[in-house]
């Protein structure tokens, strides 16, 4: 049975992606911990982050960091925080938290009740940000709202 993040990278479920690529993609949590809280997720549908392939995994890292980069840009955090805890689903994501403090990685402070405008108002100043990095690269990736 295909994970929830399969069927969102399948179109089967909405999500507000900024990023697609050919092995993976970037979309808004639905409960984050802040504002900007993005998840970068394979296309593979592997459970465990020590399972995946070498090369998905740096590319992963490759991700997150240009989206972390942007993130910095768009909200100025005092940092960008990165977690891969895996226990909400089995399909490895990656977490891409723009944070102030620790308690900010907290997921019982995960705001479960995001309004809709809200996490699109954060998505368009993420693609933003990420067009605006240096280099083709980044900007080639970045869905269009």
């Amino acid at each position: 049975m295909p994970t929830v993040f399969t069927r969102i990278l399948q179109g089967e479920l909405p999500a507000r992606f900024v990023w697609k690529d050919e092995l993976c993609a970037v979309f808004m949590s639905i409960a984050p911990l802040r504002p900007g809280h993005a998840l970068v997720v394979p296309r593979a549908e592997v459970d465990h982050w020590i399972d995946l392939p070498s090369a998905t995994a740096a590319h992963l890292m490759t991700v997150a960091q240009l989206v972390g980069r942007a993130q910095q840009a768009a909200f100025s955090p005092t940092r960008i925080g990165l977690m891969i805890a895996g226990f909400e689903v089995p399909h490895v994501h990656v977490h891409v938290v723009p944070v102030d403090g620790m308690r900010d990685l907290d997921f019982a402070n995960a705001d479960g009740r995001a309004v809709a405008a809200e996490l699109e108002a954060a998505a368009g100043r993420l693609r933003a940000a990420l067009r605006g990095l240096p280099g083709p690269e980044s900007a080639r990736h970045v869905v269009d709202a």
